[in-house]
């Protein structure tokens, strides 16, 4: 009688797999959690703002203990996100920036990036992710990278103060755009314990010269938060897992195998309209794509189920 092989169980993701707020601005915060929790996410990124959480609201920091209870709750991790389009400026999608030419709109950003970290002290959140800005125009991007050295220590030392780490993102299209660039800011700035790295899977698939797998490796020493999307070469658009050519087997695995272990959450800002649906089957999407990797790595097979366990 043949013995019969037993697949190996797919071991346990390393990292907390969570989904953004940006991508439920249909649902209230309490009822996007429930979807989350039941769909069986461990985390969630918050984006500050319109229509979730308002840092600036006056009961801004009753709300945040309150979401602090429900997190625990559930047993969710959290991260804070600071990508809300029209927050600052209600005519220009993320306007002002640390590249303004006008100091005193430049410390608009400024100081709502130090409210993030007052928001995230009081929710435990793992970091707090922020991205430089567009270049403006008839600004040099050597005078671009002086007002980031000017003004991003401010926001590194109220950190610092409130025991937040900062992640910064590269952002296609803006000054600081590759993970290249995110390091070699957090050089020059001094190296700071409490600023490290954000990578969005799907930007390395637009701007990274080593594709994913190159960007996770660079990042690793310095890697605080993960954003989880799909993406084509040619556009800056954040699509549903399959629709571009992101090989999320191989980011997911990376991952893994630089022992990641924050948050990874996925990140489709502009598909509210569709949202529980694509929780659902994003989450199917990561689980299944963490288990091919792992069959491919080790010649076995088994289900994505373990995935999680």
């Amino acid at each position: 009688m043949s013995e019969t092989s037993v697949p190996a169980p797919v071991p346990r993701m390393p990292y907390t797999l969570g989904y953004g707020t940006n991508g439920f601005t249909d649902h209230p915060l309490d009822v996007t959690l429930d979807v989350l929790a039941h769909e069986g996410y461990g985390a969630v990124a918050l984006t500050l703002g319109h229509p979730h959480l308002d840092p600036f609201a006056d009961d801004a920091d009753a709300q945040v203990a309150r979401l602090r209870g429900r997190l625990d709750d559930l047993g969710m991790r959290v991260v804070v996100e600071t990508g809300t389009r029209f927050l600052l400026d209600p005519f220009r999608k993320h306007h002002p920036t640390f590249l303004d030419p006008d100091a005193d709109l430049a410390d608009l950003r400024v100081r709502f990036l130090c409210r993030a970290v007052e928001v995230a002290a009081g929710l435990r959140a793992e970091c707090v992710s922020f991205f430089s800005g567009v270049l403006p125009a008839g600004t040099t991007a050597e005078q671009g990278w002086e007002r980031l050295l000017a003004r991003v220590p401010r926001v590194v030392a109220h950190a610092r103060d409130h025991g937040v780490r900062l992640a910064l993102e590269p952002e296609p299209g803006m000054l600081v755009e590759t993970v290249a660039d995110a390091l070699r800011l957090r050089e020059d700035v001094g190296a700071p314990d409490e600023l490290g790295v954000t990578v969005d899977l799907g930007h390395c698939v637009v701007v990274e010269p080593d594709g994913v797998r190159g960007a996770l490796l660079a990042a690793a020493p310095h890697l605080l938060n993960v954003q989880v999307d799909d993406m084509r070469p040619a556009a800056h658009e954040h699509l549903p897992f399959g629709d571009g050519e992101l090989d999320l087997a191989l980011a997911l695995g990376t991952l893994g195998e630089i022992g990641y272990t924050g948050v990874a959450a996925v990140e489709l800002p502009r598909h509210s309209y569709d949202a529980p649906g694509l929780a659902h089957r994003s989450m199917a999407a990561m689980t299944g794509a963490w288990a091919a990797w792992h069959q491919t790595t080790t010649g076995s097979a088994s289900t994505p189920q373990e995935a999680l366990r």
